[in-house]
């Protein structure tokens, strides 16, 4: 369900790094090459970017599929930036909520997104969903799990928890409630990348020439791309990624283990 992308790094045309690649996001939404569960990616797209001197990231979002969208072709052959979040969905269920379902979701300084599903929605979340406060549910951005998810996380955050806490701790309350889920969370504030490994795939780029990238699959061959375990969970910011393992719901001991951008973990 669903291919996501993150990067920091140097300013670059979005283009270059969502349509131009080879294996892209925008190409990944009608031929992924390592996505285990659905075929087409057309039930929107997004891409969230911070432009110079502006915490608060700009979003592009749209309901249809990306390879549609002429405006945004234009608009990432000339729109620069030196951090963004892209997806392309794959609606677990099909519902009325158009662009507002589609990542990246965002709040203040953050985007978000989910490739996943959760297992059992809604009702396996029922119980998880009413420790928010009822005017956080009410202002829910689409009535989908990924939004809830996006809540859950995003009450974390605003609680003082760090990114990676943020991510962990949800993805464990989540899991335990519903064990069968898929959540691969991505999250950016425009400096750093956070995101989890949580029954699909996750690759890592360290740019040679500065940078890093995020991504649910590589957008071409370059050797140094690293897959990153399943329960995982990843921070990396433009010159190093940091991999650390997720337990069991039930067991939140996490075992640190720093992975050099030149040392891939074996």
């Amino acid at each position: 369900m669903c291919r996501h992308l993150a990067y920091v790094g140097p300013g670059e045309p979005l283009g270059t790094l969502l349509v131009t690649p080879p294996h892209g996001l925008y190409r990944q939404s009608w031929a992924p090459r390592h996505q285990r569960y659905g075929t087409v990616n057309a039930d929107g797209f997004g891409v969230g970017w911070y432009a110079e001197g502006d915490p608060v990231p700009a979003r592009y979002r749209r309901a249809g599929p990306i390879w549609a969208d002429q405006s945004f072709a234009d608009l990432a052959r000339v729109v620069r930036t030196g951090a963004l979040l892209a997806a392309v969905r794959d609606a677990t269920l099909s519902g009325a909520d158009a662009e507002a379902a589609a990542a990246p979701f965002a709040s203040g300084t953050w985007l978000f997104s989910h490739n996943g599903a959760v297992a059992g929605w809604p009702g396996s979340l029922a119980r998880v969903a009413g420790t928010l406060p009822p005017e956080e549910l009410l202002s829910l951005e689409a009535r989908n799990d990924s939004a809830l998810v996006w809540a859950l996380v995003l009450a974390r955050l605003r609680a003082g928890d760090d990114e990676g806490r943020a991510l962990t701790e949800t993805v464990l309350e989540v899991a335990a409630a519903a064990p069968a889920s898929r959540l691969n969370l991505l999250l950016t504030g425009g400096d750093t990348i956070t995101a989890t490994t949580w029954g699909d795939t996750l690759w890592y780029l360290t740019r040679p020439g500065g940078g890093t990238a995020v991504a649910s699959e590589p957008y071409d061959d370059d050797p140094r791309w690293q897959e990153v375990p399943d329960r995982t969970l990843l921070t990396a910011s433009r010159a190093d990624v940091r991999l650390t393992p997720l337990k069991d719901p039930g067991d939140h001991a996490l075992a640190d283990a720093f992975v050099s951008p030149k040392e891939p973990r074996t």
